[in-house]
């Protein structure tokens, strides 16, 4: 009989690439079009947007980061671990509900578009410049998702 150690560590896969590594203009425009992406919007926001995306693309290097990056921010933990259910909770703004339901509709793209209704909820919570720095942010997001996904980034243990 094999004794295991129930409470042992699975390593992470092991990362396929290295993009700043082998692609460093391209990473270095990456991170240029993240800043610019996330100027103006509210901080809090943004990491509840990028948390959001993350859990959806399945990216738990960028689950990890922003979720802490939220907590630093101020963000509360039991709204962070309810994102997935954020529809049967009381605890997000009807921006915030906004801004998650239009991160959905981009970040799931092939699953029926962006809805008007969607898309117009969200201009009735947020100027034309917000929302279009909104959009940028979510596209950013999900660029990195692809990014850590693909390459199998992993984040640091804890």
């Amino acid at each position: 009989m094999t004794t295991t150690n129930e409470n042992a560590t699975v390593s992470a896969p092991e990362q396929r690439i290295s993009l700043p590594d082998l692609a460093p203009d391209f990473y270095k425009a990456m991170i240029a079009l993240d800043r610019a992406a996330r100027h103006g919007v509210d901080p809090v926001l943004a990491e509840l947007v990028k948390v959001h995306a993350s859990m959806i693309n399945g990216c738990s290097f960028c689950i990890d980061m922003h979720s802490t990056d939220a907590l630093k921010n101020g963000e509360e933990n039991h709204r962070l671990l309810s994102l997935p259910a954020w529809r049967e909770t009381s605890w997000f703004t009807a921006k915030e509900r906004a801004a998650l339901a239009l991160t959905e509709s981009v970040t799931l793209l092939t699953q029926g578009h962006v809805p008007d209704a969607v898309y117009n909820e969200a201009a009735e919570h947020f100027e034309q410049a917000e929302l279009a720095q909104l959009i940028a942010l979510i596209i950013a997001i999900n660029s990195w998702n692809r990014i850590g996904v693909t390459s199998r980034l992993s984040p640091a243990a804890k």
